[in-house]
């Protein structure tokens, strides 16, 4: 169980922490002499929520220190990375991977185990497809684990490498899986990363710095899904499959289209020919603007929400907060101290991110460095304290004795009964996707992809599965049908080109995006699905739809790019939506040079002004 510090290690929190409990050997602490955080149950004292919900610290030092990410198992458990090699990777070797249960319900751990203490940069976990998934620049690390005895079945393989180890708080970071079966993650501006696989020739390799990324577990598979920003430090998926991430700095609230090019905080991107940059969906800034270096203290900046600079991403979709709560979009602020969230909203072909004025937790703690947030199976929603004082760039050295995760419960949480995923059978798992706590869904989605790879999938269930896809009314449940047959028809070689252009005239605008994205991921597109959406792009009502088409453009062929970037921009009511212009522009541009003639024709055609000027100044480029 958690243990209060003792009075030595208040005393002596500046020395080296091998005189503190539970820290690795040799591990040493450069914070300003002086300086001691809260005990963690002072700090508990202080936490602010809303009236009706429940704090617990779930775990904290010695037990705890620098939890900079964590995920759960199909257990319920916690796995949380200890990161002590950051800011400098002065102590390489010394990252651990924890595990944590709670097995009476009571919001605190009462078993702890590692599972492995050898990591350098470790910066993102994830679990899945038998094993241990970590972002530790430069690699991405796969750890077997087959037999899920919380040993390691052999040494860290290297799935992907070349990933900066300049980039230091910019670094790749970040795992979840996606609804389609990609693993998802994050990667900063500071310095520019060329990855692949191991022994991937220089010329080609994935070259990226701000920006979204995804790996496929099966196809070993790698690409940039969009470009920009400057940090993004936590992501997440809405309730029809969108996805959302936040920033630090220039807005903290993204809406994913993928071969997005959105602002950056400084320098140019790749193609010197983007001309103009997408940007937050955010409405709002959670301080006053000007220099972000002067939104780092002030009663001013605390109002909107605190500061520039953000941690965390989490949709709410559990099943224990109040309904109001699901679908916005919780973030850590990390000058504000405190959790802030924004409501989304349908605008355009896109979306808006709107203010929620009231802050969800104030810390009340000066320490407080909130990074990341995630609910859990009883709908409970966990956040880590990194509990460092230094402001985020570190100015006056790291705190290394020190790290909480808190529990926030709406009255007195959901209790659950001992369960693991993994054993349960297929059809059970077909059940759990229409649990009404998100995390379910997600967990047994991913088993059920699982169990086809390896050959254990019952002969029976996809046919169950698409069986209830074409039952049901509501279209969240159905969405959650629909990728998780995919997945699993995908696996198996069972889902065909004709079923996904069939989606593609089903009455949901979500469902057409989907059916698009989904072709798009089975490699290069034939001339029947270009022609597919060469179509929807002239006729189809939905904005949204037609944005995912211009989302396929950088992905085809230049020659099959013409008629599709025709249709989207001969649509006078696209002309000024903040999304379709530019992104058919990043798609039809490459073309613009190779065939005057055609751009000719296009710049007669184009409703857009900016894509006009964009065309006319590209064909006189040298």
């Amino acid at each position: 169980m958690i243990r209060p510090l003792t009075a030595i290690a208040l005393i002596l929190g500046t020395i080296q922490l091998q005189s503190a409990p539970g820290l690795p050997q040799g591990v040493e602490n450069t914070q300003k002499p002086g300086d001691i955080p809260l005990s963690p149950t002072e700090s508990l004292k202080r936490i602010t929520v809303p009236e009706g919900f429940n704090v617990t610290q779930f775990a904290a030092e010695p037990d705890l220190h620098q939890p900079i990410a964590f995920t759960f198992d199909d257990r319920g458990r916690l796995w949380v990375v200890e990161c002590y090699s950051y800011p400098k990777r002065e102590f390489d070797g010394k990252d651990r991977v924890l595990i944590f249960e709670d097995t009476d319900n009571d919001g605190r751990f009462d078993k702890r185990k590692v599972f492995w203490d050898q990591g350098s940069w470790v910066f993102g976990i994830e679990l899945g497809f038998g094993g241990v998934w970590l972002t530790a620049a430069p690699h991405l690390l796969f750890i077997p684990d087959a037999d899920g005895d919380d040993k390691p079945d052999g040494a860290p393989q290297i799935v992907l490498d070349g990933f900066s180890t300049k980039a230091k708080h910019n670094s790749v970071n970040g795992l979840k899986w996606g609804p389609d079966g990609w693993l998802y993650g994050r990667h900063g501006i500071t310095d520019t990363s060329n990855v692949g696989k191991p022994g991937t020739p220089d010329d080609q390799r994935v070259t990226q710095n701000c920006s979204i990324w995804r790996y496929h577990p099966i196809r070993k598979t790698y690409e940039v899904v969009t470009h920009g920003t400057t940090n993004p430090w936590g992501h997440d998926w809405d309730e029809h499959g969108q996805l959302f991430f936040s920033n630090n700095v220039i807005g903290h609230l993204w809406h994913v289209v993928p071969g997005a090019r959105y602002a950056r905080m400084h320098g140019e991107h790749f193609n010197p020919h983007t001309y103009e940059v997408m940007q937050a969906c955010s409405d709002h800034l959670h301080w006053t603007g000007g220099k972000w270096q002067n939104s780092r203290s002030g009663e001013e900046h605390l109002e909107l929400g605190g500061g520039h600079s953000h941690c965390g991403g989490m949709i709410y979709a559990g099943d224990n907060w109040p309904q109001k709560y699901r679908g916005q979009f919780f973030m850590s602020n990390t000058h504000g101290r405190r959790i802030i969230h924004d409501r989304l909203e349908r605008k355009g072909s896109g979306y808006v991110a709107k203010h929620v004025k009231e802050p969800f937790m104030l810390a009340n703690d000066q320490w407080f460095r909130g990074v990341t947030v995630e609910y859990g199976p009883d709908g409970g929603v966990f956040v880590s304290d990194w509990n460092d004082f230094g402001e985020c760039h570190d100015h006056d050295g790291t705190y290394r004795a020190s790290g909480r995760i808190y529990k926030i419960v709406h009255g007195k949480g959901n209790t659950l009964a001992p369960f693991d995923l993994k054993k349960q059978s297929d059809s059970d798992l077909i059940k759990l996707l229409r649990h009404p706590n998100e995390w379910f869904r997600r967990h047994a989605q991913r088993i059920l992809h699982e169990r086809a790879v390896d050959g254990s999938l019952a002969p029976e269930t996809l046919k169950s599965i698409r069986a209830l896809y074409e039952k049901e009314n509501s279209l969240p449940q159905a969405l959650r049908y629909l990728w998780a047959g995919y997945t699993v028809a995908d696996a198996i070689g069972k889902q065909t080109t004709r079923q996904l252009l069939d989606l593609t005239t089903h009455e949901s605008e979500h469902t057409r995006w989907w059916a698009v994205q989904m072709l798009m991921n089975r490699g290069a597109p034939s001339a029947e699905v270009v022609a597919h959406f060469t179509q929807l792009a002239h006729t189809d009502k939905s904005a949204l739809v037609r944005l995912a088409v211009a989302s396929t453009l950088h992905r085809l062929p230049i020659s099959d790019r013409w008629d599709i970037a025709t249709a989207l921009l001969s649509k006078e009511e696209d002309a000024e939506d903040r999304n379709l212009p530019l992104i058919t522009w990043y798609g039809i541009e490459p073309a613009i040079a190779q065939d005057r003639a055609k751009a000719v024709r296009l710049l007669g055609k184009c409703k857009s002004q900016k894509v006009r000027q964009f065309i006319t100044r590209r064909m006189t480029a040298p």
